[in-house]
């Protein structure tokens, strides 16, 4: 029987990917419904190609355009009704969440409520509300959550039918983005297009920043904690420039497991939709070890990097910590790609926001909610105060 597919995201370039690895596997997958943000040029495309049930665009006049020239045969949603109701409308077997941002934060909870698959390509939902999305998860029998980032897919794949007991180490690897080789003194005169252009994926430009600073390494320990349970001190985060091993898992009894593959998202995409299957996939997706040049690791460079000890930070302060460090990440980021702020201001920023943030040890949703408004507008005053 397919699996019934909701993509949140289908224009982005993980959505992107996901629609790939369906395209390839229509025996296996149906679209049930596509969300984007303002791309409707090529989520019209998709509609051909798919014949969603339900699509959602977030600008009002897109939605009335595409109900203009589907009718009857297609739902449209827009931010009038909300992404969650889209996604609820729906009941699909699997939500992908594919967006940037916190908004698949409230289609998350609802769909592992309904005790569906969640496979989660989203930093932002875990760093935000890890908390919540936890023991949602928890205490909805059937409902599973399966990461789709390469780090966290690849972790996955290694613990499965480990005891939690049994773990050591959860060694997080990462190419070391854009600017590795690049000295810190050099930093004030880098183009935008040295910064978001990464050396081994091909992401959009918000990730692909965070790659440069390495706040995406300071993010995925705080999602790996919340995922694997697994304390803060007990992630480790290595430097792998050649992104063939994309995550470790050490054991008490000294065993390492490693998970390797070629650097395309389609893999772990394709690994969180088939699960427990495993379906098969183009030869361009294969790694041959004959090609593989030698593989080195190195410590981070924590002084040249400073988002990452900031990120570790607000990780082991917990609470209300890490859902600011997202929300000032996410809009002095976009200040640095409007041209608004410098490069090297965005780690100032965010530690100053975190500075003047009042904590909150345990947040419920509605203070989350709160805290994460009040974090985006500080950051905004930091921004056009700079």
């Amino acid at each position: 029987m397919k699996k019934t597919i909701t993509l949140l995201g289908s224009t982005g370039s993980v959505g992107v990917n996901a629609l790939g690895v369906i395209g390839e596997h229509p025996e296996h997958f149906r679209v049930a419904g596509l969300a984007a943000g303002t791309r409707a040029d090529l989520l019209k495309e998709q509609i051909e190609r798919f014949s969603p049930r339900s699509v959602y665009i977030k600008d009002s006049a897109c939605a009335h355009e595409l109900s203009h020239i589907y009718g009857s045969a297609l739902t449209v949603f827009s931010e009038k009704e909300g992404l969650a109701v889209f996604a609820a409308s729906l009941n699909s077997d699997i939500l992908l969440a594919a967006t940037t941002g916190t908004s698949a934060l409230l289609p998350v909870l609802e769909a592992l409520d309904r005790r569906k698959r969640v496979a989660l390509a989203n930093k932002e939902i875990l760093v935000m509300a890890g908390s919540l999305v936890m023991q949602k998860l928890k205490s909805s029998p059937g409902a599973s959550l399966i990461p789709v980032d390469s780090e966290h897919n690849a972790i996955f794949q290694c613990l499965e039918g480990a005891a939690s007991d049994a773990v050591e180490k959860i060694i997080l690897t990462g190419s070391g983005g854009p600017l590795r080789e690049i000295p810190q003194e050099l930093f004030s005169d880098l183009t935008k297009e040295v910064v978001i252009h990464h050396p081994r994926w091909k992401m959009g430009k918000k990730i692909s920043v965070d790659s440069a600073t390495l706040m995406n390494k300071g993010l995925e320990i705080i999602e790996a904690a919340w995922l694997f349970d697994i304390p803060i001190d007990k992630i480790q985060v290595l430097i792998h420039p050649q992104a063939v091993i994309h995550s470790m898992v050490e054991f008490k009894d000294g065993a390492v497991l490693a998970q390797l593959g070629v650097t395309d998202m389609r893999l772990p995409i394709q690994h969180a939709l088939s699960f427990p299957q495993r379906l098969s996939s183009g030869a361009s997706m294969k790694l041959d070890f004959t090609k593989i040049p030698n593989l080195t690791f190195v410590m981070p460079d924590r002084k040249k990097f400073p988002c990452l000890d900031i990120a570790a930070c607000a990780a082991r302060r917990s609470g209300s910590a890490p859902c600011v460090l997202s929300a000032a990440d996410e809009v002095a980021v976009n200040a640095y790609l409007d041209d608004e702020i410098g490069f090297q201001q965005i780690p100032g920023i965010i530690e100053k926001v975190l500075s003047r943030h009042k904590h909150v040890v345990n947040p419920d949703l509605s203070e989350i909610q709160s805290i994460h408004f009040w974090a985006l507008e500080e950051t905004k005053k930091l921004c056009q105060a700079r």
